[in-house]
């Protein structure tokens, strides 16, 4: 008697989907006040198409995931303590509701904002 159990299919996540926890995830990191897309070109793009999440590039490529994040931080904040920190918020969210490994998570700064100009 054998009780051994036989896979019956495969489950598939989109990189869409993906994007949409890294979006929530970046959105929740201080000093972050964005993403934006990575050129004029894409952020047109971006404009004509509903299931991208602008400023969030996803690959999954041989059961890992690649991200690119290009946001703009606030002025004032130390810049590389809020990428690091956007790098491991994000890494540990798509790993805890994913439970696939994240390969990479590359932080682009596009630009600072000022907030307060007095």
């Amino acid at each position: 008697m054998s009780d051994s159990i036989q896979p019956r299919g495969k489950i598939e996540v989109s990189p869409a989907a993906i994007a949409s926890i890294v979006s929530e995830a970046v959105q929740t990191c201080y000093g972050v006040v964005g993403t934006v897309p990575k050129n004029f070109a894409m952020g047109l793009v971006d404009i004509f198409s509903a299931d991208r999440k602008r400023g969030v590039e996803v690959q999954v490529r041989d059961g890992h995931i690649l991200i690119d994040l290009y946001v703009v931080v606030e002025y004032g904040t130390r810049v590389s303590s809020v990428a690091e920190s956007i790098k491991h918020v994000v890494k540990y969210q798509v790993e805890k509701a994913l439970e696939l490994p994240v390969a990479e998570v590359n932080v682009h700064i596009q630009a600072l904002r000022v907030s307060d100009t007095d």
